[in-house]
């Protein structure tokens, strides 16, 4: 019986040795991944404005979302884009983007056009591989120019084209099918581009069209241009005089990509509006910006250089929205007697600097 005993109470005291061990290790598991990684984090991020990174993928595209806008950077960058302009004009004050903004972190390198035509851009003139391995290369040239800003490649598809004949509809426009815009997507994820649709309305309204592209505008790297030069409020056929836009325009299509934005959780789209004339855009004071949408004033025209530095300064420069762009022509800035393809390190004197160039 006093062995029994004996036994029983060696069993008793191994166990709660046992158990005083286990407790111990599981103490030290909690604690170490306590401190290298909470601390850890806690001590990376301890900076003001900085940010957790978290990467999440969404259809086929990686999507960065940085916990917080590091707005300190933000306005550093802004002032980089300036270029020592002094009149007061620029940069532009509007409030913060929210989380996930391009713009102007990276400068935009697109490419411009319509798969059904190789007479309206370089995207559709060359076949896929030949023509990403030019925007390539294109990309390598601005990457040379300013090495301070990271360049974000882009597809620039003509989802709605203007027509000279009315059409289904007699509004003189053309809709693209999405099995293209699909293409254009694919494309794109093969060297991490953005997409931008453009819409030319004709004898249309972005209010009819914008809407039609919803479902590609809900991805978070989907963002839209729309052009005035085919916003025929006059009636006349498209390609026989400019057409024009109001801010009210530009206003419905600020608020419907807002709108997308907020209820798709995603981070700012970017609206590109071409222009090269001061008709193109009327009450350009009534455009109201906000955090869920960047706006690019493109500088749209071609020809001789001093002709193109004139436009950027009279129709973009003059009449201040938040960003610029600067378009460039393969064909159409060579028409003319002595005229060429300005170059980026050219571009780049520009007043402010555009933060979106589109190659045709």
């Amino acid at each position: 019986m006093q062995i029994l005993q004996k036994t029983a109470d060696k069993i008793r005291i191994i166990t709660k040795r046992q158990l005083r061990i286990t407790i111990s290790v599981l103490i030290l598991v909690v604690c170490t991944f306590y401190f290298t990684n909470v601390l850890s984090n806690k001590f990376h991020n301890s900076g003001e404005e900085k940010s957790a990174v978290i990467p999440v993928k969404k259809d086929s595209v990686i999507e960065v979302k940085p916990a917080v806008l590091d707005t300190l950077l933000y306005s550093q960058k802004l002032a980089k884009i300036t270029n020592g302009d002094s009149s007061g004009k620029w940069p532009v004050k509007t409030s913060f983007p929210n989380v996930g903004a391009i713009l102007p972190f990276k400068r935009i390198v697109a490419y411009y056009g319509n798969f059904y035509s190789k007479k309206m851009g370089i995207l559709g003139e060359y076949p896929a591989p030949e023509m990403l391995d030019k925007l390539k290369a294109d990309i390598k040239k601005w990457e040379r120019a300013d090495s301070t800003m990271e360049v974000q490649p882009a597809l620039h598809y003509i989802a709605v084209t203007a027509q000279g004949s009315p059409g289904k509809g007699g509004k003189y426009r053309l809709r693209m099918p999405f099995k293209q815009i699909d293409s254009v997507l694919s494309l794109a994820a093969k060297i991490n581009a953005i997409v931008f649709l453009d819409v030319q309305v004709g004898m249309s309204t972005v209010q009819d069209e914008i809407p039609l592209l919803e479902k590609y505008l809900k991805l978070p790297q989907v963002h839209l241009g729309i052009d005035p030069e085919f916003s025929m409020k006059t009636g006349k056929k498209p390609g026989t005089v400019i057409g024009t836009m109001d801010a009210t325009d530009v206003n419905f299509t600020i608020n419907y990509l807002s709108k997308l934005a907020k209820d798709n959780h995603i981070p700012p789209k970017i609206l590109v509006v071409h222009r090269f004339t001061q008709a193109m855009i009327t009450n350009y004071r009534k455009i109201e910006t906000n955090p869920d949408v960047q706006v690019v004033m493109d500088m749209d025209g071609w020809g001789a250089q001093a002709r193109k530095f004139t436009s950027y300064r009279e129709f973009i420069y003059k009449e201040p929205v938040q960003f610029t762009g600067f378009k460039l022509f393969y064909k159409n800035d060579f028409r003319e007697a002595n005229s060429r393809m300005l170059t980026p390190d050219e571009v780049l004197k520009l007043k402010p600097q555009p933060v979106y160039i589109q190659y045709q």
